[in-house]
């Protein structure tokens, strides 16, 4: 169906730019996007799978083969973020020669493969080695073009070149939704299912995802940097509308002119500045100045907040912890309830954000879960929780406490803090800087989120549940102080200002811009590959 569509670029019967609606113009890039994001819930499906798979080999499962002790289940939790970073190394060597479409496909078939290792294992190397596959993945997924200084994240860059400004922040929201999505299903999948089972029903999707990608266009930047400059127009006309390739040849000059290719199209472009090339010491001497270093300090602590203030150990260990506090409700169901609330706070977040700012937005989401997780703690300290352990844990008539609060945690988490330090990459840092610093916060962030869920077990046998649980609130809180001080409101206003306010030349007030504002600095730099 899409691919008949992309044939009528070429139509006579393509729809003239005043006759097309403006959900004609839309529809084939949000289209797009949702098979983009099919590639995301697949990476998300990774995120969520050690959730289900911590307890069935915990040694609680009769059938099951494989049993493992407390410290290979805390590897299980965490060793598929450490290696996130190990494939940003080599997601730009990936992407830049053979395109965002073509890169996004082939990373299918490493998560196909970590599917049928972990449905086919039978011994622990196997289900370590698949969690390295999907970890190494994600990585070129999700991780920067290094190689190249004005580059962004994979399919952040697809999204960026193949959507209009109007439309671009709200297709760009989905990306994450798309990623719990697919952690939500699988909770949903492990409450019903065996984990081998819901490994082999998860190989479905990057099929899917491969197949789909087969029918939406490359980029039009990537192409015209490739000088295909024919294909590069007809992406362009699929992308807004399906119409002719007279109606989108502005566009598309102008979009020549940004990359620098005015002359060898043969057109002119005396306006445009000639872009100066750095030499390798000068691009590494930005990275020692202010406007680098302070925006990564801040966007470091965000990451730190948001995967140690318990948020993230909770999502993995979930069942043991729901299993543990004697949940009123099955603990594969709470499990659930605790991805769809983590949904409804990523939906809250996006819809408020806008209005309140990030400031206060994350001072609501710090402060609520760090109150979440004081209550939890108490109560496990009054109840003698020491453990993980469900067999020695009585029932009694307030076991609702925990579950309520925790559950409540994620969403708070994700109204702001689980948030806050994705949206900061993509606007604090110069554009100079953007692209590598973009790669070294999320890598910093994987890496804050390895040793998160890698001691979380060490924690609770040295200071027991309620004291891991006091340690979380008291990250929450600090941290909610620290960003009082040191984290600008961002939120309406331009690049250039935020620029400025880290390179000390003006500051930041922190009132929310709310009325829109054409940032031309931003949009000459996505379009840049």
């Amino acid at each position: 169906m899409l691919a008949l569509i992309y044939d009528k670029t070429l139509s006579p019967f393509a729809a003239p730019a005043e006759s097309r609606s403006s959900l004609r113009q839309a529809l084939p890039q949000i289209l797009a996007v949702c098979v983009k994001n099919v590639l995301l819930l697949g990476f998300g499906m990774t995120l969520g799978f050690p959730t289900i798979l911590i307890p069935s080999l915990s040694g609680n499962v009769p059938d099951e083969p494989i049993s493992l002790g407390q410290e290979a289940i805390s590897w299980i939790g965490s060793i598929n973020l450490i290696c996130v970073p190990v494939g940003c190394l080599l997601s730009g060597a990936v992407t830049q020669p053979i395109g965002r479409k073509r890169a996004m496909q082939l990373v299918n078939i490493p998560f196909l493969t970590a599917w049928l290792l972990f449905y086919f294992s039978n011994d622990v190397w196997q289900i370590f080695l698949a969690l390295c596959i999907t970890g190494f993945t994600g990585g070129l997924l999700e991780a920067p073009v290094s190689t190249h200084p004005t580059a962004a994240f994979t399919v952040l860059t697809y999204v960026a070149e193949i959507t209009q400004p109007h439309l671009r922040g709200m297709l760009s929201s989905t990306s994450t939704m798309a990623v719990i999505l697919g952690m939500l299903s699988q909770f949903l999948l492990g409450t019903f299912l065996a984990w081998r089972v819901v490994a082999f029903c998860n190989c479905v999707v990057p099929v899917l995802a491969f197949t789909l990608l087969i029918f939406v266009p490359e980029t039009p930047i990537w192409l015209i940097s490739k000088n295909r400059y024919l294909d590069a127009r007809k992406s362009i006309a699929w992308l807004r509308g399906w119409t002719s390739l007279n109606e989108i040849e502005l566009e598309f000059q102008e979009l020549c002119r940004q990359l620098g290719k005015a002359n060898e199209i043969g057109i002119e472009d005396p306006a445009t500045p000639t872009i100066p090339t750095l030499s390798k010491i000068e691009q590494l001497k930005l990275f020692t100045k202010k406007n680098f270093w302070w925006p990564y300090a801040i966007v470091s602590l965000s990451f730190f907040l948001s995967h140690f203030n318990g948020i993230g150990t909770l999502q993995t260990y979930s069942i043991k912890i729901f299993a543990t506090l004697r949940s009123p409700i099955d603990k594969y169901y709470a499990t659930v309830i605790l991805g769809i609330v983590e949904l409804l706070g990523c939906v809250a977040c996006v819809t408020l954000v806008h209005f309140i700012g990030k400031r206060v937005i994350n001072f609501i989401s710090l402060i609520g879960s760090g109150c979440c997780f004081f209550i939890v703690a108490i109560y496990s300290y009054v109840a003698e929780i020491e453990y993980l352990d469900a067999s020695s844990r009585k029932e009694d008539k307030y076991n609702w406490i925990p579950t309520f609060f925790l559950i409540s945690s994620a969403f708070l988490s994700y109204l702001g803090i689980r948030i806050l330090p994705w949206i900061l990459t993509g606007e604090v840092f110069s554009n100079e800087t953007r692209a590598t610093a973009s790669g070294l916060s999320g890598a910093i962030g994987y890496i804050f989120g390895f040793f998160a869920n890698k001691v979380f077990l060490s924690m609770i046998s040295i200071i027991t549940l309620p004291g891991t649980f006091w340690f979380n609130s008291a990250i929450s809180f600090l941290g909610a102080i620290l960003l009082y001080f040191f984290l600008p409101e961002t939120e309406g206003k331009t690049l250039y200002a935020i620029t400025e306010h880290f390179l000390g030349n003006n500051k930041l007030d922190n009132k929310v811009q709310r009325t829109g504002i054409d940032n031309k600095a931003f949009e000459l730099e996505e379009s840049r590959v």
